[in-house]
């Protein structure tokens, strides 16, 4: 069977995540069931990172067998034709190995937070970025953050649904940088633990309003405790950005 590999934008606002579930319209379930429509078959795919609901993502990555050679350019089109009008798109689709895998075969995984520190509401940005309203420090925001990098336990911004074996991860980025009114937060690791993302940029919020210092981050993260964490922000703001292999 010719395994394809799937790359998919999608707004999460209308989902209740990634993940198929029994209640709710889900990415992945809205994905199988355009690929079934067109393709005549039943399908199962994998995702390489999963999502929650109102995160959205601009590479999200996926596998899926099916029992006919189609073109890849097919499996695309025809794919998303079968979405509409959900916000969802296959961005490219190509042939691979049958040892690729999506979430397994990953290297390395990349986020983007967006923060609009601006009074005024948002009106083109709302459901896509986190409004905060309080001037924010960004280079303070940065300088903890740094306190982070590297591999580190991280019990303290894990989610206490998190079913990951261990709370060891390695972060081999977290970046933050004001452009305007927009902070952008970038995290790259080769995995993530639930809500660890979200989590990290709650507590370096807290930072940039001067309600931490820099080194509180250090001493959250020492702590090894969720209790440590700042409030965490909330999803509309998070984006999946790239998967690499």
């Amino acid at each position: 069977m010719p395994r394809y590999k799937l790359t998919i934008e999608y707004d999460g606002a209308p989902f209740v995540g990634w993940q198929r579930q029994a209640e709710g319209r889900s990415v992945q379930g809205r994905l199988e069931a355009a690929i079934a429509a067109f393709a005549g078959e039943s399908v199962t795919i994998g995702g390489a990172g999963r999502t929650d609901a109102g995160v959205h993502a601009l590479g999200q990555v996926a596998h899926v067998d099916l029992g006919k050679d189609w073109p890849s350019d097919t499996v695309r089109d025809a794919t998303n034709a079968h979405l509409r009008p959900d916000p969802i798109a296959v961005v490219a689709a190509e042939q691979v190995g049958d040892d690729f895998d999506a979430r397994f075969s990953a290297s390395a995984r990349h986020y983007l937070y967006r923060i609009v520190n601006r009074r005024a509401p948002l009106a083109i940005e709302a459901g896509r970025a986190w409004q905060v309203g309080t001037p924010l420090d960004a280079d303070a925001m940065h300088a903890g953050a740094q306190a982070l990098v590297g591999h580190h336990d991280f019990t303290t911004f894990r989610s206490a649904q998190c079913q990951a074996a261990s709370p060891n991860k390695t972060l081999d980025r977290l970046d933050v940088m004001r452009t305007a009114d927009e902070i952008a937060v970038r995290a790259s690791a080769r995995s993530f633990l639930h809500n660890q993302v979200r989590s990290m940029v709650g507590s370096l919020v807290q930072v940039g309003l001067g309600k931490w210092t820099p080194g509180d981050m250090k001493a959250a993260l020492d702590a090894a405790e969720r209790s440590r964490c700042g409030p965490v922000a909330p999803a509309t703001g998070l984006y999946l950005v790239k998967v690499d292999y």
